[in-house]
């Protein structure tokens, strides 16, 4: 077992008693054009829990977010948040209704301070600002780092700072459902596990996020569940604890 995941591991217990999904997609196929590229696709995030999706290029991983993200369209089946179908929502609306989604490579405004970026990130609570201010207060906490840069431009942070600006700016939304695409792609191994720690605590103060992330160890060591997706379609799922060492996961995608 990793650093991580001996320092946060999720409770058994916990997860056998798994509450409401926030977010759950049943049997969810689509479509780019006439190529079919999910095929019956069935993923519960429980609230307050992390669930990862793994799996190689290609598998359907990012796909299935752009499914949530009202990117893609579901053929057939149905995507609900908190027992809502938004499988019709544009991805406005998906946002209001308490989605953020972190997309790989992290796209903040380089341009625009840190202070800034985060301010973008709340400007769905633009009628909230007591609401925003405490949000940024808890970015802060989690990220002290951000607070000492704030008044610098983003652009002239590292790689691991802009990935903690990108998710402290999805955080600042205060959403139902946090989705992170790839959040340790170009970051380096000491600051990966520094990430999906800080992931995970993000997730104990009632957060419900899912990850998708190709680093199968990193991201199945801090979740509670996992998924592994392979040729767009769910091959296998179970306790995150289980698939660590499930000889397929481990020899497939855990380099054992």
């Amino acid at each position: 077992m990793n650093a991580v995941a001996e320092a946060v591991a999720p409770d058994d217990e916990a997860v056998a008693d798994a509450p409401p999904p926030v977010l759950d997609i049943r049997q969810a196929d689509a479509h780019y054009g006439k190529a079919q590229v999910l095929f019956g696709v069935s993923v519960r995030v429980p609230r307050g829990r992390v669930v990862s999706l793994i799996g190689g290029n290609g598998a359907g991983k990012s796909t299935t977010l752009n499914l949530v993200m009202g990117r893609l369209r579901a053929s057939a089946g149905a995507v609900e948040l908190d027992g809502r179908s938004i499988t019709a929502l544009s991805t406005e609306q998906i946002i209001a209704a308490g989605v953020a989604c972190v997309p790989q490579r992290r796209r903040i405004f380089g341009t625009l301070t840190v202070l800034e970026n985060l301010e973008v990130g709340g400007y769905v609570r633009r009628k909230d600002p007591a609401g925003t201010a405490r949000t940024l207060e808890e970015v802060y906490t989690l990220f002290p780092v951000l607070k000492k840069k704030a008044h610098m431009m983003g652009g002239v942070l590292s790689g691991g700072e802009q990935q903690m600006l990108a998710i402290g700016r999805g955080l600042m939304s205060n959403p139902s459902l946090l989705l992170l695409d790839e959040p340790s792609m170009g970051i380096s191994p000491k600051l990966t596990t520094e990430m999906f720690a800080d992931i995970r605590r993000i997730a104990q103060t009632g957060r419900t996020v899912l990850i998708v992330e190709q680093n199968a160890y990193a991201a199945l060591g801090i979740s509670d569940h996992g998924y592994v997706m392979e040729n767009g379609a769910v091959a296998l799922e179970g306790p995150a604890a289980q698939l660590m060492h499930d000889d397929y996961v481990r020899q497939t995608y855990l380099g054992a």
